[in-house]
């Protein structure tokens, strides 16, 4: 099942995609105050099934938003988990946390997150200010989508926990990163978390075996396989519920692969203009327009 939200005639709904037949189908939301796409999830845990509420629309005549937009929590992101990119970022400059090339791969999972308000459609555009315009980058990555909640959930049974995956482009200004010696702001700012275009459920997906690509200008310059994960899916929930609990609907971002502008000399950071497009076999891609954001 393959699970968006969208905008159609000004109105917002969620709905069930059929990419072959190119359409969406609404469905029956009934929230009550709760992001409508997490109540969704939770009722289909519950066994139920999606009841249509209008008709199909053509995939071409919507506008995709973000699958979720009130997750429990930040969107939780995993750092340095290729180890190529963990040799490229140390030796970039912006990586505190490691001085050395020994100190490059991470013995445990590194945790940060970028705010919600962050996340944007998968076609919308990328604004960023002018102050961070010249050292963007981008990070294509999965995303992970926890169904049943839980709290010291055991690797074995991470996967029980998992309600599907999505894509994501960490987009990051490189300067706020080393400015302020740590990630939140320069990874939270507002559109610099693309995602979707929808959720993919799990039992459709075999998340070890999935390749992530990552295109500047139809230029590649990311592609890689979930197998090369450091640190695995159950691994990496295993070690967040450790210390918190995770609910319906709350997203992980398991790392991204080596490319990124800072693994260039000089570095290939985006321009505005430029597009970025983030494709993950099986879910489906991304594209977005970087553009400088007009003043307020």
């Amino acid at each position: 099942m393959k699970l968006a939200r969208f905008l159609h005639d000004g109105v917002t709904h969620i709905g069930v995609v059929n990419e072959a037949d190119g359409v969406v189908q609404p469905i029956a939301a009934r929230s009550q105050g709760v992001d409508p796409m997490i109540a969704f999830i939770e009722r289909q845990i519950e066994g139920e099934e999606p009841r249509s509420n209008g008709v199909a629309l053509p995939l071409q005549e919507i506008r995709l938003l973000p699958p979720i937009t009130a997750p429990s929590k930040n969107i939780l992101c995993v750092g340095k988990n290729y180890r190529a990119h963990a040799f490229e970022f140390a030796g970039s400059g912006f990586d505190g946390s490691a001085s050395r090339d020994e100190d490059a791969v991470p013995d445990a999972p590194i945790i940060f997150s970028k705010a919600p308000c962050s996340m944007a459609g998968a076609h919308d555009d990328i604004l960023s200010p002018a102050t961070m315009i010249e050292s963007l980058d981008y990070e294509a990555e999965l995303g992970v989508v926890i169904g049943k909640g839980g709290r010291a959930i055991p690797g074995e049974k991470a996967y029980d926990h998992v309600w599907g995956y999505t894509a994501i482009n960490d987009v990051t200004a490189r300067v706020v990163q080393s400015r302020h010696k740590q990630w939140l702001l320069g990874k939270s700012v507002d559109t610099f978390c693309p995602i979707g275009p929808w959720i993919v459920s799990a039992d459709e997906l075999d998340p070890e075996a999935l390749e992530i690509s990552c295109w500047v200008n139809r230029e590649r310059r990311q592609h890689a396989s979930t197998k090369d994960l450091i640190f695995d899916i159950p691994s990496i929930i295993e070690v967040i519920s450790a210390s918190m609990t995770l609910q319906t609907g709350d997203i992980i971002a398991t790392g991204t692969p080596d490319g990124v502008g800072i693994g260039f000399d000089p570095p290939k950071f985006l321009r505005e203009g430029d597009v970025v497009r983030v494709e993950i076999t099986g879910i489906g891609a991304l594209e977005n327009r970087v553009l400088r954001m007009a003043p307020s």
